[in-house]
């Protein structure tokens, strides 16, 4: 049957930044879905809320671990500690990130590097913590979140910008590196959601209005909407799709 190609029973998914925003949609989207689910981030009060809201959704295990993306240490021993209590990671999502804005002129450089070690470098140390894992078992499903501005440009945005360019290429080629031991590598653009990287806009009549503007749908995504994408590209369903780079902007990036 086509819908047990979306079940996750028996899966084990490590999502990196799942505490908060986007990152805990997908996680209760694993969750629901039968996966045991370890959260990794900096706060672990928020991690910690984070398994109370994901233990009642399913079967599965789950866990929270301490994670900073800009300590390779610290990312290898969280996978380590993930891999240790739940057997395997099946799945990794790098949902991490940061946002600088502000005209290029205007921009401290060690807000842009900063932007760059936190979006980029980070999702890196996530993909290569797991790699000798799934490479190992032989299975992996790796979900990088890039963005619209992965694709598209927008104006005093260059650090953002040039970070999610760049997860873009890393997943591309990554996906390709990694198909010979049956691991996918692919990437989610997501347009506008209202998570709390975003108040500034969502707290700004005119900014909020500039990019309503943008989408054909005339509207912001709702969290819950990153959560179906989030499955299928982490379930057997997307077995053939590697290299990918999946917009849910509303259709932002179709003009």
């Amino acid at each position: 049957m086509i819908l047990d190609q979306f079940k996750l029973t028996n899966r084990t998914a490590l999502v990196i930044g799942g505490n908060r925003g986007l990152g805990i949609e997908m996680s209760k989207a694993l969750a629901e879905a039968g996966a045991s689910v370890a959260v990794a981030a900096r706060d672990e009060d928020r991690n910690a809320e984070a398994v109370s809201i994901l233990e009642p959704l399913g079967e599965g295990k789950t866990m929270g671990v301490a994670c900073d993306v800009l300590d390779e240490s610290l990312v290898n021993k969280a996978v380590q500690e993930v891999h240790e209590e739940m057997g395997s990671i099946d799945i990794l999502i790098n949902s991490a990130g940061i946002n600088f804005r502000g005209a290029i002129d205007e921009v401290p450089v060690e807000e842009f590097r900063k932007v760059m070690e936190v979006n980029v470098t980070g999702t890196w140390l996530g993909c290569k913590a797991v790699a000798p894992i799934m490479k190992k078992q032989e299975y992996g499903r790796i979900v990088n979140l890039a963005s619209i501005f992965s694709v598209v440009g927008f104006a005093d945005r260059t650090p953002y910008n040039s970070s999610k360019g760049a997860v873009l290429n890393m997943t591309r080629a990554l996906a390709i590196e990694l198909a010979p031991w049956k691991i996918t590598v692919n990437a989610m653009l997501p347009g506008p959601f209202a998570t709390e990287m975003n108040l500034p806009l969502l707290d700004d009549p005119e900014k909020f209005k500039t990019f309503v503007s943008n989408i054909p749908m005339d509207r912001w995504g709702e969290l819950t909407e990153i959560g179906g994408l989030s499955l299928f590209l982490s379930s057997q369903a997307s077995s053939f799709c590697t290299g990918g780079a999946y917009s849910i902007d509303g259709g932002w990036t179709a003009r």
